[in-house]
């Protein structure tokens, strides 16, 4: 009879166990927004911080990206960063203002084109400090500011994009708060959410000979910036990455590793 009772409380603790475990994997917020609702943008403005701006910017990076799988698409970009920065540190609504940011582009021919006022930007990718979204005193600056430039952003007739950003190498545990405190901000403001933190959690996990951390263990390698890019462009523009031509100088296999974890990261997190 003891040994019935042992076995019973022991089953029903190894229950309990799973269950938890159940209901922590199925706790985490799955986005809602799956797209921008633009098929082919026209312009992006990226605003953040140094971890877009590292290896001379994600901006070029993804539009590279963009033109080895087509080269005849001509997508305008802006880059518009501050070291270190939050959300509450951009005056989003300066940068669309006429005459202003994007005015007017140089090609490499020297031709000048001056942009239309009425439409500055499609889309606008902002990111918040890399601490902000999970910092008990910064969080709730968080989610205000993500609303007021989700809110100003559309006012100007362009859509908003967050952008997930990737826990420190030595704090992993940063991978699935950033990615909820994200998820949820993409969620309450009806926007797109790139997936580039969950795309750098699985890299390091699965190959961690890839470097994508510099010394700091914060800030993006090259494999960090190219991997970061690949993450975009492919929940942009809806397109697998894998065996595009641009490698960023990376060896073939290695590249094709990045592009693979970039396509497959992006579709398991917007899966419908």
């Amino acid at each position: 009879m003891k040994r019935i009772k042992r076995f019973l409380r022991q089953a029903f603790f190894g229950f309990s166990v799973l269950a938890l475990a159940s209901t922590a994997a199925s706790s985490q917020t799955k986005p809602t927004v799956l797209s921008t609702g633009i098929e082919k943008p026209e312009s992006i403005i990226y605003l953040g911080n140094s971890f877009f701006y590292f290896n001379n910017g994600i901006s070029g990076m993804v539009s590279r990206i963009l033109a080895s799988a087509d080269p005849k698409y001509k997508l305008r970009t802006a880059l518009v960063t501050i070291s270190g920065s939050g959300f509450d540190w951009h005056d989003v609504g300066s940068h669309f203002r006429p005459d202003a940011v994007g005015r007017y582009t140089i090609d490499a021919n020297n031709v000048v084109t001056f942009n239309k006022p009425s439409r500055l930007f499609d889309l606008a990718i902002m990111m918040d400090c890399s601490q902000c979204p999970v910092h008990s005193d910064l969080k709730g600056i968080f989610y205000e500011y993500a609303k007021k430039h989700a809110e100003t952003v559309r006012k100007n007739g362009a859509e908003p994009v967050f952008f997930m950003s990737w826990g420190y190498l030595d704090k992993p545990e940063m991978t699935e708060q950033l990615s909820e405190a994200y998820t949820r901000i993409g969620n309450e403001n009806k926007a797109l959410v790139i997936p580039a933190g969950l795309a750098f959690a699985r890299a390091v996990k699965e190959r961690p000979d890839i470097r994508l951390y510099t010394a700091d263990k914060r800030h993006p390698t090259m494999a960090g910036t190219y991997l970061a890019a690949l993450t975009t462009y492919a929940a942009i523009f809806k397109k697998n990455p894998v065996g595009l031509s641009y490698t960023a100088d990376f060896d073939g296999e290695v590249a094709k590793y990045l592009q693979t974890v970039a396509w497959e990261t992006v579709n398991d997190y917007l899966a419908p």
